[in-house]
């Protein structure tokens, strides 16, 4: 089979996106100069030099690679994400900031190998998925080694720990069993055993329990474990109609938490308003829509599930940011892809792009 034009629409909606998000961090980053040890330059440097250049670099190399290829290598790659995940507990390799073990130090270079992990997920469950596909309806054929492979993954990311990033890769895997011929009432089970282990995983954390109290009630303990979410919502309101203009931001000085992180959402409402607001959402749902158009031309269907899946994790992982940033999800810590820092995030992130773009080119 051999591949025509990649669809170009879906690039430039992903360029500017790209393009948008780095605007935004260099406003939000100018917070950074009031807060001691931080260093505006280089955190800019960083994600343009390992997001953006090597994103892109990755992206047009995705691009050239037959998607059918990534189920060939499925497990392979899927065993080479987990045993990189697991690098993070090794003293000296792994990093540890604020209690957590998440990103691996090489030199000068920091990155974070669950982004490769959640990767090589998706094409495992992809491949795996269509391999089953008359089984998947079973119970014990079907859902048990489903629920297995998730606890696998999910133990390492608990581990870590991660919870923000296992919450979007357990809703992206639910979404990919059901797509795949799991019943209904299968993707009801998997939905109310994934709020019981969310549950659970409160219980065993006070700070996430914390999370989930502000959530319900969100003037609890604001100058604690409802600051954050007090601040984001501060700087939303502020925002009004048009916002107070690029660079003008003044929540992002000493008031909000992470504001090139998981607040920089707040920042951009703060700067840009509701009507800024409107065109980034909007332009994550022209993604969406875009990015399963591609899927479901596929031919196959590890081509459709493979698309579909890097969709839903994309946008998945930013709604939940959003939907955190004004209060109708618990505080993850979950970045916006294409806007947040965390260079590893988005080279990752554009390399599953091209993974889509690719699929692109054999569409029907």
């Amino acid at each position: 089979m051999r591949g025509g034009r990649y669809d170009k629409v879906f690039l430039g909606t992903v360029c500017l996106l790209v393009l948008t998000g780095i605007f935004i961090l260099a406003s939000a980053s100018m917070g950074l100069l009031t807060r001691e040890g931080a260093d505006f330059s280089k955190t800019l440097f960083r994600q343009i030099i390992l997001g953006v250049i090597g994103g892109f670099i990755l992206l047009f190399i995705a691009i050239r690679i037959p998607y059918k290829n990534w189920r060939k290598f499925a497990l392979p790659f899927f065993i080479f994400s987990f045993l990189l995940t697991l690098l993070v507990f090794i003293p000296h390799i792994g990093f540890d900031s604020g209690g957590a073990k998440r990103w691996i130090k090489l030199g000068p270079i920091f990155f974070q190998p669950s982004e490769i992990l959640k990767l090589g997920f998706i094409v495992y469950l992809s491949a795996w998925i269509v391999s089953r596909r008359s089984e998947i309806k079973s119970f014990k054929f079907g859902l048990v080694p489903f629920l297995v492979m998730v606890a696998f993954v999910s133990f390492l990311l608990i581990m870590e720990p991660d919870v923000g990033t296992l919450g979007a890769l357990a809703i992206t895997s639910m979404f990919l069993f059901f797509l795949g011929g799991g019943k209904f009432t299968q993707l009801a089970f998997l939905m109310l055993l994934g709020l019981a282990v969310l549950y659970g995983l409160a219980l065993l954390e006070p700070y996430r329990m914390e999370r989930i109290i502000t959530f319900l009630n969100p003037s609890h303990d604001p100058t604690g474990a409802g600051y954050q979410l007090r601040q984001s919502l501060i700087s939303i309101g502020s925002g009004g109609i048009f916002g107070r203009g690029f660079g003008m931001s003044v929540q992002k000085f000493n008031f909000l938490p992470e504001p090139i992180g998981d607040s920089i959402f707040a920042v951009f409402s703060e700067e840009f308003g509701f009507v800024g607001c409107i065109f980034l959402i909007g332009l994550f749902l022209f993604f969406l829509y875009r990015g399963f158009s591609i899927a479901l031309r596929a031919p196959d269907d590890f081509g459709r599930l493979l698309g579909a899946g890097i969709v839903i994790l994309i946008i998945t992982e930013s709604f939940i940011n959003i939907g955190a940033m004004i209060g109708v999800l618990p505080l993850t810590g979950v970045p916006l892809i294409f806007v947040s820092k965390g260079g590893s995030a988005l080279a990752i992130a554009l390399a599953e792009i091209g993974v889509l773009l690719n699929i692109s080119r054999y569409g029907k």
